[in-house]
């Protein structure tokens, strides 16, 4: 079994929100483990203050393996919000390569559904990003990715808690439509059905959004939500400029900055899948 151990780099430490919410790729949730996996030991910056940095023993995770380039990692968005969530705590990873063609029974027994991605904690298989990245923020707490408890004090005003708790719950919200809508464009086949300017509307927003409250979700710091984002953005970049020739208007300039920002962070680079693999995979999407 070919191997390859990562030991991400040191990041910037986060405050966040929740994750943000999206649909399923079903290519990602029906991809099985081939025998071969990959180990990484990245370069670590020189500082180290966390639990996550003195764990020693990879966590195993079971990827999505490319269907262009033999040992690299796919193109499921949803596996690469784990290994980001990884990479920014710092924590070292073993990763398990899925081939869509090949289906072996002792992965079914430890995944009955088949999908990926799945991640191996404390001698147990945990299964679903949203359970993943919540099980690894309370079991390797630092560097935070959520956004720890406000301390109100006693003397703030009723209507100012009311409104920043209303605040928040829109954050935890934001950007969260914009996947759906990609998908919706990118598979529609009729220039007038309204799909991209619905695209359009949840970029704006977002865009207004980060203008008042960048640059990334939460402030200053890269979040959870922002690793949730990253990688289906990432898509849309691709899938779309390669199926409709269309890109994120210049107009849009916090969204752009934004996407820039999250594209060339190390850990991205580390975990992004290869272009050619993106758009093969949404392919049968495009054309079904």
């Amino acid at each position: 079994m070919s191997t390859a151990k990562i030991t991400p780099s040191a990041a910037s430490f986060a405050t966040s929100i929740k994750h943000l919410a999206g649909i399923q790729l079903p290519r990602c949730q029906s991809t099985i483990f081939t025998s071969n996996s990959t180990k990484f030991r990245a370069p670590r910056r020189g500082f180290t203050v966390s639990m996550a940095a003195s764990i020693e023993t990879p966590l195993e995770v079971c990827v999505k393996q490319s269907i262009t380039t033999p040992n690299k990692l796919g193109d499921c968005p949803f596996t690469q919000r784990v290994l980001l969530t990884l990479e920014e705590k710092h924590l070292p990873y073993d990763m398990k390569f899925v081939d869509l063609s090949n289906k072996p029974d002792w992965f079914l027994k430890i995944s009955p559904e088949g999908k990926v991605p799945l991640i191996k904690l404390d001698e147990k298989w945990v299964p679903d990003s949203d359970v993943i990245s919540q099980a690894l923020e309370e079991k390797f707490p630092k560097p935070p990715l959520t956004t720890p408890p406000e301390k109100a004090s006693v003397w703030v005003y009723l209507l100012l808690l009311l409104t920043y708790s209303f605040l928040i719950q829109n954050r935890h919200a934001c950007g969260s439509k914009i996947f759906p809508k990609f998908v919706a464009f990118l598979k529609s086949k009729d220039s007038g059905d309204g799909t991209e300017q619905a695209l359009l509307d949840e970029l704006t927003a977002f865009n207004d959004y980060l203008k008042e409250n960048g640059p990334f979700i939460n402030g200053n710091e890269v979040s959870a939500a922002d690793l949730s984002l990253g990688p289906k953005l990432y898509h849309l970049e691709i899938a779309l400029g390669n199926y409709k020739n269309w890109s994120i208007p210049d107009s849009l300039s916090y969204m752009k900055s934004y996407m820039k920002s999250i594209f060339s962070r190390e850990s991205f680079i580390n975990t992004r899948a290869l272009k050619e693999d993106v758009i093969e995979g949404w392919r049968p999407k495009v054309m079904g």
